[in-house]
């Protein structure tokens, strides 16, 4: 019992920084070994991956069914995914900016085939429309086409607002079934300091301790752009609201505590719809806004996306010209609205 007392106050935040520590340790002193616990970092991998088409399915029709016909929230919907789209197209902006400048991927050692893959051609506009819409559910869940799970559970969930009362049960449905698997989810991170662990020891035992200088460059350049878009505009949006900032504080500081501690906003949301209700917001303001929120509103991933996909084609020495970079803007705008608030989920997007 004192064991597993002394494990918990640890924390799973905790543990990952010791995998992290270990892994770093094996692929230094180890590297032919490190190279081969490949597998472990892919089954935790495996294991988020098949989480994630379930929560997508839930989460989203729940944000935009759960509360009922969209016509009857009237302009709220609608400010809502306006201030959800500008804010989170800011937040991409802020991220590809900041790793064109920064350029963190420029000198990092990958390694590489015997002989190097061809590189597809890029598909046309039509092509990529053509992609968005898919055969099948079935089928985009089982492949992970994140967006085409996202379009088809977007359409299913205006479709059930419209029809109102007949889809409660699919609605009811969608709800449990995000529950859920947000508690597999938590189940599934108790992996994470092993795979971690595994994929430190697999770069190291590659690249050498150089790999971790790369990283260590992705990482502030991602804390760069996230002090921009602090800065530029979140800041001035909490000026513009006029919000107190005691009652700001009180709202978000137990939510704020509880995501930064189990690496995943999405368990921040019970406490910080309990705290804006104690607070005197309308529950027809915060039932909708804050779950569609976590769904469409995912800055910290559209922030980290456009920065790790620069960085690996800088590190792999692709130059992306200025078109590709604005098809990579305008792709990314709609990828990143498919991530859930689940740990990493931006690594598999």
């Amino acid at each position: 019992m004192r064991l597993i007392s002394a494990i918990s106050k640890i924390g799973l935040t905790g543990w990952i920084l010791i995998g992290l520590l270990v892994g770093v340790v094996i692929g230094l002193s180890a590297p032919e070994a490190a190279r081969q616990l490949a597998p472990l970092s892919n089954i935790f991998l495996r294991a988020v991956k098949a989480v994630m088409a379930p929560l997508i399915f839930g989460s989203l029709i729940t944000a935009i069914a759960g509360n009922g016909d969209l016509r009857s929230t009237g302009r709220l919907g609608l400010r809502s995914l306006v201030y959800f789209w500008v804010v989170t197209t800011l937040a991409l902006a802020c991220g590809m900016l900041t790793a064109i400048l920064l350029r963190p991927g420029v000198g990092v050692t990958l390694p590489r085939a015997a002989e190097a893959a061809p590189i597809a051609p890029a598909p046309g506009f039509g092509a990529l429309v053509e992609q968005m819409i898919p055969s099948s559910l079935i089928d985009a869940m089982a492949r992970g086409d994140v967006l085409q799970i996202v379009i088809f559970c977007a359409v299913l969930g205006l479709a059930c607002a419209a029809i109102g009362e007949p889809a409660r049960p699919l609605i009811a449905f969608a709800d449990a079934l995000s529950q859920v698997m947000f508690k597999v989810t938590s189940y599934v991170m108790w992996i994470a300091p092993v795979g971690v662990g595994a994929a430190v020891a697999v770069t190291i035992g590659h690249g050498g301790i150089g790999a971790l200088g790369a990283l260590a460059r992705m990482v502030l350049t991602l804390y760069a752009a996230l002090g921009l878009f602090t800065l530029l505009v979140l800041l001035p949006l909490l000026l513009w609201s006029r919000w107190p900032w005691r009652k700001f504080y009180e709202a978000l500081r137990a939510p704020f505590i509880l995501a930064v501690t189990t690496t995943s906003s999405g368990v921040a949301l019970p406490p910080l719809l309990e705290n804006l209700d104690r607070l005197g917001l309308p529950k027809r303001i915060t039932g909708f806004v804050l779950p569609a929120c976590f769904c469409f509103n995912t800055t910290g991933t559209t922030l980290y996306i456009p920065i790790a996909v620069l960085f690996t084609a800088q590190a792999a020495e692709v130059s992306l010209t200025p078109t590709q970079l604005v098809v990579l803007f305008f792709t990314l705008m709609i990828t990143s609205t498919g991530a859930p608030a689940v740990p990493r989920a931006s690594m598999l997007i």
